[in-house]
């Protein structure tokens, strides 16, 4: 039975250095980022550490499940997307996974929250700032379905309904629990399938 009631797990110890966006993609071809994958979240190069086994079948095992939903056009691994105009300056974030309103390849530019359709991320190492740093960027930009997918504790966290920059539901689903995207509600997803050891 799905719950509203999250517990944030501590911080954990991210290695981290303020930057613009503009600062960071001239950077992009540079010896510093080809050395380590990073994103942009809030001014701060967010070190994506490597992904391990269980991230990976994770990955795999949710974007298989969305291509069947939504095709292969519209379900975009590890992209690029930009926030609420304020925060682009500072942060260009890299989800796990995105499904776009129209085929990825009409876009020539990086996607809009108006284009999102659903926000997943994948967490291990990244669950505090999935759930609170990007939960509040993508609630500001108004992204109406994000997902973060708790590996270790084998739930999904379901951020709805974005509000004055908050999002004003958060619901918790079990590895038994269904849950199904506002875009597509007749096909729910079993969370222990994603979640598959």
């Amino acid at each position: 039975m799905p719950t509203a009631d999250i517990e944030l797990p501590t911080q954990g110890d991210l290695r981290r250095k303020r930057w613009t966006r503009a600062e960071y993609e001239s950077l992009s071809g540079s010896e510093l980022l080809s050395q380590q994958r990073s994103e942009l979240v809030e001014g701060e190069l967010i070190n994506k550490m490597g992904k391990g086994l269980p991230h990976v079948r994770a990955l795999v095992l949710l974007h298989e499940w969305l291509l069947a939903i939504f095709g292969r056009r519209r379900v975009v691994p590890e992209p690029s997307i930009d926030v609420f105009p304020e925060d682009n300056p500072t942060s260009e974030p890299e989800p796990d996974l995105i499904v776009v309103s129209r085929e990825i390849t009409d876009f020539t530019e990086n996607p809009k929250p108006r284009d999102l359709l659903l926000v997943i991320e994948i967490a291990d190492s990244s669950l505090y700032v999935d759930l609170t740093t990007k939960a509040g960027l993508y609630a500001r930009a108004g992204i109406v379905d994000y997902w973060v997918l708790d590996i270790a504790g084998r739930r999904m966290i379901v951020h709805r309904d974005p509000r004055g920059g908050q999002y004003t539901s958060i619901v918790t689903y079990g590895p038994d629990d269904r849950v199904a995207p506002l875009a597509a509600p007749g096909c729910a997803l079993r969370v222990g399938d994603a979640c598959a050891r």
